[in-house]
């Protein structure tokens, strides 16, 4: 792309997406600018990857064609953000969670267009998920461009804006969902009488290696689910368990928690 883009907030997310662009050849270092508080977080992004590093936009922000909203939502405020006369141009795309366009377009009133976006942690190694939603219809160029930004994540969704309350309740608190469900099985293991690390190990590889079964078969889980019991085995007897204490039913409770936090953090 022959244009600038800028983040503000040079935290973890950030630093995905920038490394993300660079590696992809989406972006160039020299069309890199970032900007953040009073932490260091800026200058350590720009020494590991070539780009530019600026206390304030206002001198580059005629440049800039995207600029992406990285940091945490309460610190929008305390930020040096350029006067929205200079951004009539260029259009946003905010990561931060519970913030409705409503309420980005009341802080940006000038800009082009506002997408918001729900990426997840993954997204730091390239194997995220991030769903998203435009103010405005795009083109199909326009589209493509939001598309390869947020694709330095890894996997991109365009949905309605009315679902990312529920794509937070799923993928962007999901794996947090997944660690506990690992620390839980490793736990179990260890009980059952494996060492820790080995009872991670087997863990961790478990679940990675079925997520990766599934990514690459036909069958639904639940007919993967249904190839590994045997009828009177060890796998029926633990699924019965599962089945007994609702198991479905807790984690469809959990989301839909989650749904309604993101919910309530939207109108706060």
């Amino acid at each position: 792309m022959n244009q600038k883009i800028a983040f503000i907030g040079a935290g973890r997310m950030a630093s995905a997406i920038v490394k993300g662009l660079i590696d992809s050849n989406i972006y160039s270092p020299s069309q890199i600018l970032c900007t953040c508080g009073k932490d260091s977080t800026g200058q350590k992004l720009a020494e590991s990857t070539s780009i530019q590093h600026v206390e304030h936009l206002d001198a580059h922000i005629q440049d800039i064609d995207y600029l992406v909203l990285a940091c945490k939502p309460q610190q929008l405020t305390d930020l040096q953000i350029p006067s929205n006369s200079q951004m009539d141009h260029l259009s946003v795309i905010s990561i931060l969670a519970g913030t409705p366009i409503k309420k980005l377009r009341k802080q940006f009133p000038e800009v082009q267009n506002i997408i918001r976006s729900m990426p997840n942690t993954p997204g730091q190694i390239g194997q995220g998920v991030t769903a998203y939603t435009s103010e405005k219809t795009l083109s199909d160029e326009l589209n493509s461009e939001i598309s390869s930004i947020l694709g330095a994540l890894g996997a991109v969704y365009r949905v309605s804006e009315s679902q990312l309350d529920a794509v937070t309740a799923i993928s962007g608190s999901g794996p947090a969902y997944v660690f506990e469900f690992i620390s839980a099985l490793t736990r179990a293991g260890i009980k059952a009488g494996l060492e820790t690390t080995l009872a991670q190990a087997l863990a961790e590889k478990t679940v990675l290696g079925s997520s990766l079964l599934l990514e690459e078969s036909p069958l639904s889980p639940e007919a993967l689910r249904d190839a590994v019991s045997s009828p009177g085995g060890t796998t029926e007897a633990a699924l019965k368990v599962l089945e007994e204490s609702k198991f479905r039913e807790l984690i469809q409770a959990a989301v839909l928690r989650a749904k309604a936090r993101s919910e309530e953090l939207a109108q706060s």
